[in-house]
């Protein structure tokens, strides 16, 4: 090539080196040099593991014993440490050194392979994401390689992230190595889908659970980072990151990364600032919130929350914010003075105060409101307007008495008047005596009686139901039967009295003006409770709730032996239930 066909000198690789020993090329400096939190901090061993103590003594005993297993299965959610785990036990598993040349936890100082597999470039140790190779091409080219030796490491080392990702004819593909691997082949499989991998791989691994951070020990970690990176934020801030996080050290350093790029440079980042960029509302003023629905006051539990609306706040995140809220008042309410919460210790006392208020039941009940509402609004056109009605309903509860003075209400209404034998009603049947000198059932209760004690439930519920009795006597019985009953009603009424009895039974139809037993009891109920309404404690508290109805007053049996027992029926009649659904 002639000196006129080469390029000019500013147009030639600035990053190739001269061929006539000219000066080299200048290193281009990283334009993209910044690590972002979560990789710069990852861990590099195992003692840089945080909350996952259990699994690193686990693994600590297997290689110490060496009994350690060709296939691992960690599982947990996102950003806990599943892969930064796997990347470790690959470089134990290899950690080889001058002196040492067997696997080893501890690897202090780091061994020859530990920097390339740190990096993902190791020969040896393969990474596989079943999430975009999830067939069975893809399983079987992996395998093939399986069968060769190493390289320069002890062991072939293969991660697959996200292995429930993977198809059920690449699972099964998988199978017979995993169950009789070579031995120079390990297998460490991360997924956040532990249910979806099939039984027949779990069974043929060792498997880790992996288990989310407490908000105190990410709040302390988070700290500790901070003081690395000679950023200030206060403790309030920080328990807020580790709140949104949900246990998820990523998630917790992701949200760090960005409460440290919106700030200034050097200046305190307050709390503040961080619920801005979350949406979140104060924490204080949540518990005012909710101190003013326990408290029964809807105008100034309106208020509040359309204030914190207006600064901001996601009305669904403060929806959750309150419903984990009265998981901690009810905590507070069973803890007493050894309840502490997570975060400031006014947030402490607020709680307790909230909690005194309330017993154990009705801090249950709001929970229970809470729990419903976060339905209603995630389905609502307008959350906001869900969560105001939510408030409403939850202040409105405070003006009712706990359940269990409730129940102790209804039972002293019942039990108001002198107890008196009722006098029968114009058609009811007054049966002296169920059962003759004989052994016959010599009324119709005694026939009911001899139903229930042979356990035909079938046609006892149909004789209560449509039969209006009339006369009964020594192998004979007279009835009315009301439409509606099951064909064959009578046969099999005659064949079980005919059996239970030895005698042949005579059954007569006629007209009757008496009640079916289902029709007398629900007489006797409605007098019960018409009875019991005219308690004015009662009418009171049963206007306290719109719609609400007493379903049934239920009188202590009587000579019974334990008075403080109260039972209370609190199910719903089948028809309401049709109703509601």
């Amino acid at each position: 090539m002639s000196e006129s066909e080469l390029p000019p000198e500013d147009e030639r690789d600035d990053k190739t080196f001269s061929m006539f020993g000219e000066a080299e090329a200048p290193v281009a400096k990283d334009k993209s040099g910044y690590l972002v939190l979560a990789r710069k901090y990852r861990p590099q061993s195992f003692d840089e593991l945080i909350g996952q103590e259990s699994m690193v003594k686990t693994l600590a005993n297997a290689f110490r014993t060496g009994r350690v297993a060709h296939a691992f299965m960690l599982t947990g959610v996102r950003g806990i440490g599943k892969t930064t785990t796997a990347r470790l036990l690959a470089r134990a598993l290899n950690y080889e050194t001058e002196t040492v040349d067997q696997p080893s936890i501890t690897m202090d100082p780091p061994g020859r392979h530990c920097e390339a597999i740190r990096k993902s470039q190791h020969p040896d140790v393969m990474e596989l994401d079943a999430a975009s190779r999830t067939g069975v091409d893809d399983m079987r080219e992996l395998l093939d390689g399986a069968r060769y030796t190493p390289v320069s490491a002890r062991y072939k080392v293969f991660i697959i992230d996200e292995v429930h990702m993977l198809s059920k004819s690449a699972f099964n593909a998988l199978l017979k190595t995993l169950e009789e691997p070579p031995e120079h082949v390990k297998f460490i499989f991360a997924t956040t889908e532990i249910r979806k991998v099939p039984v027949t791989v779990l069974s043929r691994c060792q498997r880790f659970d992996l288990r989310r951070l407490d908000i105190e020990m990410l709040s302390g970690h988070l700290s500790n980072i901070c003081q690395k990176e000679g950023v200030k934020i206060e403790d309030e801030g920080l328990t807020l990151i580790a709140r949104a996080a949900e246990g998820s050290v990523r998630d917790a350093l992701s949200i760090l990364d960005q409460a440290i790029v919106s700030s200034q440079d050097g200046a305190a980042i307050p709390a503040d600032d961080i619920r801005d960029m979350l949406g979140l509302a104060d924490h204080s003023r949540l518990i005012t919130l909710f101190d003013l629905c326990a408290s029964g006051d809807h105008k100034a539990a309106l208020t509040e929350v359309a204030s914190q609306f207006h600064a901001g706040a996601d009305a669904l995140t403060v929806l959750k914010d309150l419903i984990e809220l009265a998981v901690e008042v009810s905590r507070a309410t069973i803890l007493g003075e050894a309840y502490s919460a997570s975060g400031p210790a006014e947030w402490t006392r607020m709680t307790r105060a909230i909690a005194q208020k309330l017993s154990p039941a009705q801090s249950s009940r709001l929970w229970q409101i809470l729990i419903k509402g976060l339905e209603n609004a995630q389905i609502a056109p307008n959350p906001a307007t869900a969560v105001e009605m939510t408030l409403i309903q939850l202040a409105a509860t405070a003006h009712v008495p706990p359940p269990e003075d409730a129940v102790k209400a209804i039972l002293e209404a019942a039990q108001g008047k002198p107890d008196a034998p009722a006098a029968p009603a114009a058609g009811a049947i007054s049966d002296t005596s169920s059962v003759s000198s004989t052994g016959q059932p010599s009324s119709f209760s005694g026939i009911l009686a001899l139903l229930d004690s042979r356990k035909r439930a079938d046609l006892q519920y149909e004789v209560e139901r449509f039969v209006r009795p009339g006369e009964v006597r020594h192998g004979f019985m007279s009835f009315q039967l009301e439409e509606g009953a099951t064909p064959g009603l009578i046969s099999n009424l005659q064949i079980f009295l005919n059996k239970e009895t030895g005698i042949n039974w005579q059954i007569e139809q006629i007209r009757s003006e008496h009640e079916t037993v289902k029709e007398t009891e629900a007489r006797e109920r409605e007098e019960r409770i018409h009875e019991a309404m005219k308690d004015p404690f009662l009418s009171g508290l049963i206007s306290s709730f719109p719609g609400a109805e007493v379903l049934d007053v239920v009188p202590p049996e009587p000579n019974s032996e334990d008075e403080n027992i109260v039972h209370v029926d609190f199910s719903t009649p089948e028809k309401t239930r049709k109703e509601n659904r």
